[in-house]
């Protein structure tokens, strides 16, 4: 196993996780800063012993899979260049996550590897488990898109969204290790929460296109919000449903969908981002509202982890075949 970009915070924990995981070998880790230092330096929490090398192609021979975790435009090269040397490829940036070119060039701007697009599998695992197994190229999902669409795809599935609202609070780690580092400031975020990238969320079109393969072609209303956290999300959507539905048959309809899902928890009561902290589970907590007719639904994970780098552990385990469990438990 490889991993490029380690010394970002979601390339540095999936580099922990695949280092300690019973069944990979994480033999590479590489990087655009910190060339030459030790990742547990870096994070010395981690204690990943292995040094940070400047990527080039021969450290891809032999290589089973690589994790890029790259910056989008930045990381697709990259993951061109493992796919040529015959490794599959789980890609965390944002390059492969939105199949329509058009749309990704609208928010993005253009698109190192178009070419690449059809062959990308969206990594939402309990929504493509069967695609994942199988794919050379993996497109982790956002991690806001996770929370939402865990939350929200068993009422699209059943055709039960009329109109959502999604307000979400997020702690400082998603933005980045350099945003979070030198630009969220301890004085402006501390005791504080505030809205941003109003109107204009680069995630919204990917739930949007989730949503619509799961049969809810909409606009959807996306807020996000930063959060005095270190890391952890929220997810609270609001939806006005197609038809009336009982709390009952909102408990069912929910059950039926995830009884069997081994990270996700349906909740009695609605979750804190604590109760999810550095686990590979969502959890959900789903309620009628009989004054409005509204249906809420509450989704919790850790964004470093579930909302990125262990999801993407899941999905290599689906991808080599083995327990989708095995080294997140």
């Amino acid at each position: 196993m490889l991993v490029a970009g380690a010394t970002g915070f979601a390339g540095a924990l999936v580099a922990y996780l695949l280092w300690r995981h019973p069944r990979f070998e994480l033999v590479t880790i590489s990087g655009r800063s910190d060339v030459g230092r030790r990742l547990e330096d870096l994070y010395p929490r981690y204690r990943v012993p292995l040094q940070v090398s400047e990527l080039d192609r021969g450290q891809l021979d032999g290589i089973a899979a690589a994790i890029v975790a790259y910056p989008h435009a930045a990381a697709a090269p990259t993951v061109a260049m493992a796919l040529e040397s015959g490794a599959r490829v789980l890609d965390l940036s944002a390059d492969f996550r939105l199949s329509d070119l058009a749309t990704y060039e609208q928010w993005y701007g253009p698109h190192p590897c178009p070419h690449l697009l059809d062959q990308a599998v969206y990594g939402l695992t309990e929504l493509h488990r069967e695609q994942i197994a199988t794919a050379a190229l993996i497109a982790n999902p956002g991690c806001y898109p996770t929370a939402a669409l865990l939350a929200l795809a068993p009422l699209a599935r059943a055709g039960l969204i009329a109109d959502v609202v999604i307000d979400a609070k997020q702690g400082v780690s998603g933005a980045g290790r350099t945003a979070a580092v030198e630009t969220t400031h301890f004085a402006y975020t501390a005791e504080n929460i505030f809205p941003y990238r109003v109107g204009a969320h680069r995630h919204r079109p990917e739930i949007e296109e989730q949503l619509a393969a799961l049969g809810a072609s909409l606009a959807v209303q996306f807020q996000a919000h930063l959060a005095p956290l270190d890391q952890g999300e929220l997810v609270s959507c609001y939806v006005t449903p197609t038809r009336e539905i009982c709390a009952a048959q909102l408990n069912e309809l929910y059950t039926d969908a995830y009884a069997e899902e081994p990270f996700i928890e349906l909740a009695a009561t609605p979750p804190g981002v604590r109760e999810v902290r550095e686990t590979n589970f969502c959890r959900l907590f789903a309620a009628c509202d009989e004054h409005t007719g509204k249906l809420l639904v509450f989704a919790a994970i850790d964004n470093l982890w579930k909302g990125t780098s262990s999801q993407a552990v899941q999905n290599l385990n689906l991808m080599f075949g083995f327990d989708e469990t095995e080294g997140l438990l």
